[in-house]
């Protein structure tokens, strides 16, 4: 094999070494100690709802306000 060809295989083993101890590194530290994963999880907001909007009318209440309008409209056309 050429100097090369062994510099690869050492690239591609030392990867293969962190793609399996970087999992395993993570599993050890939070399993271990609850409050690891607790500090981490309460330092992110994952989710922040939006304060609720005002609903919109419901379809009665469109009613109600279509048949004031076309009274109104009746009453003066212009």
């Amino acid at each position: 094999m050429s100097s090369v060809g062994t510099s690869k295989g050492i690239l591609e083993i030392a990867k293969f070494g962190v793609y399996v101890a970087v999992p395993i590194v993570l599993i050890y530290t939070f399993a271990n100690n609850s409050t690891n994963i607790k500090k981490f999880m309460g330092n992110h907001s994952y989710v922040v709802y939006p304060k609720e909007a005002p609903r919109p009318p419901s379809p009665e209440e469109l009613r109600e306000m279509a048949k004031q309008l076309a009274l109104k409209k009746k009453k003066n056309p212009f």
